[in-house]
């Protein structure tokens, strides 16, 4: 018995023996500390064969050594702050760009690492600020970092408060609801209520067992189109549609626009939805018995249609036409161009330059109209002398007529008071040589050469190039009253002085 204890003693220690060789051969082969493995990596106890000869390497831990020592890595560029990280992975340039700063502190120490919430959109990031700035950079949104926001928690809470639901909470011993953003019932409850926000969820919905439910009451908001459902709580429901007025999951979650009655339509004058669009020509209004055509089924609210009707023409709402002051549309003396509008079911007229020294063009898109007043571009066409040039419209505004260039749109003069007038006109005299062979006798003198000159016909021609020019020649203003002087106030006729000829201007 004695022998055989001896013998388990004697294993037992060979044991311990063989188990410390085990351990010193283990140290004996890792004990360099690589600032950079021939693999790659950094800052690893290793053998000394794996130690890469452009690094540091020496005889003991990493632990133990300066290069190796765990710090914080600041990126300046980025905003981002690592801890726990080597100096020299931190200072060393990555895919040729420059590295960090390294700190011997921990990262609150550093002001630089100090963290807000950075806000974007409906996300949020607990960040450093310069981290802020980049990631608004990226996403094309204004920098809003708050640092008196300190908790991540709060700062995610904070990016969904607009978020909207049913904030359900006890009042007078009875559980009742107000439809309000998630930041809203947050700070109802730290008002001293105990809240429960349930997202997306209307205030009658059943599930809540609140004392709120569906009604047949309608309402407007301001800063929408829209007809809205209240329940009664008087919270806001969803768009108004009397076929889902006794609907139990029409008053449940809160429907989109899309998902709404007569979507991409006006409504307008609907008595059963209140899915108005201002942009198709409606928009949410008291019920006028006047101005609708129908009475809404529930409510007091309607889609108001914003069209309108001028001289026997329908125009929707936005629409601009052009008109002028006379019925033919001739630049009259005394007319000007106009711009109509239709807006929220009323006409409104624009004045365009007077004198017509602005036009009023007009164009549609699909039968929408559209029109706007500009500049006349007249003043250079009666110096223009080829029918090219004269026709430029890129450069102005004329038209070739009787071999001359005038102006398209003929502009109007303050004669009364002096100026141009007189020598603009005047550009468009003109003389006609009339002959004459004398007869026999007594008989009268025959026309031998520019007969036309003497009919009627010749003078109405010139008198369209006078008119043309401007508030020329001979003619009525733009209410219909015919000038001071006659078309043949405008002709002279004179005798040459070997009495064989006339001339007519």
């Amino acid at each position: 018995m004695k022998q055989k204890k001896i013998l388990f003693g004697m294993i037992l220690l060979f044991g311990i023996f063989a188990f410390n060789l085990i351990y010193v051969s283990a140290v004996g082969e890792n004990n360099y500390c690589a600032e950079r493995t021939t693999s790659g990596a950094w800052c690893q106890n290793v053998p000394s064969g794996e130690v890469d000869p452009n690094y540091r390497g020496v005889p003991t831990s990493c632990e133990s050594t300066s290069y190796c020592k765990l710090g914080t890595c600041v990126d300046s560029q980025e905003g981002t702050c690592m801890e726990n990280t080597p100096q020299k992975i931190c200072e060393e340039p990555q895919d040729g760009i420059g590295g960090g700063v390294w700190f011997d502190s921990e990262v609150d120490e550093i002001p630089q690492c100090s963290l807000g919430c950075c806000l974007l959109g409906d996300q949020a990031a607990f960040v450093t600020q310069t981290r802020c700035k980049q990631l608004s950079s990226l996403y094309g949104l204004e920098t809003n970092y708050r640092t008196d926001i300190q908790s991540e928690f709060t700062c995610i809470a904070t990016a969904t408060s607009d978020v909207k639901g049913a904030c359900v909470f006890e009042r007078e011993f009875e559980k009742t609801c107000r439809l309000v953003t998630k930041g809203e019932c947050s700070e109802m409850q730290n008002s001293g209520n105990s809240t429960e926000f349930h997202k997306d969820f209307l205030c009658s919905a059943e599930q809540l067992a609140t004392n709120c439910g569906p009604s047949e009451q309608t309402t407007l908001v301001e800063g929408k189109d829209e007809v809205y459902f209240i329940d009664t709580c008087g919270n806001l429901a969803n768009i108004y549609d009397s076929n889902r007025q006794d609907d139990k999951s029409y008053w449940e979650k809160i429907s989109e626009k899309a998902e709404s009655c007569g979507f991409d339509n006006s409504n307008a004058g609907s008595a059963t939805c209140g899915n108005c669009d201002y942009f198709l020509g409606s928009t949410g209004k008291d019920y006028d018995r006047s101005k609708d055509p129908v009475s809404p089924k529930f409510g007091n609210y309607i889609c108001r249609d914003l069209s309108c009707k001028h001289e026997g023409t329908n125009y929707n709402h936005g629409e601009t036409w052009c008109s002028v002051s006379s019925e033919n549309e001739e630049n009259l003396p005394g007319s000007r161009y106009f711009r109509l509008v239709c807006y929220n079911g009323e006409v409104s007229i624009e004045q365009c330059a007077d004198f017509r020294q602005e036009v009023c063009i007009q164009d549609s898109l699909n039968g929408f109209k559209t029109a706007a007043c500009r500049v006349n571009k007249w003043q250079d066409c009666i110096s223009q002398t080829s029918q090219k040039n004269c026709e430029n419209t890129d450069r102005r505004d004329c038209q070739w007529f009787e071999d001359k260039c005038v102006p398209k749109f003929a502009p109007g003069f303050d004669f009364w008071q002096g100026g141009d007038a007189e020598s603009l006109c005047s550009a468009a005299n003109t003389k006609c040589v009339v002959e004459y062979e004398e007869g026999l006798l007594d008989d009268e003198p025959e026309c031998e050469e520019n007969c036309e000159c003497l009919e009627d016909k010749w003078a109405q021609e010139q008198n369209n190039l006078c008119v043309a020019l401007g508030d020329c020649g001979s003619s009525s203003n733009y209410l219909g009253h015919q000038g001071y002087n006659d078309l043949k106030d405008f002709i002279t006729i004179s005798e040459s002085d070997d009495d064989k000829g006339g001339s007519s201007s």
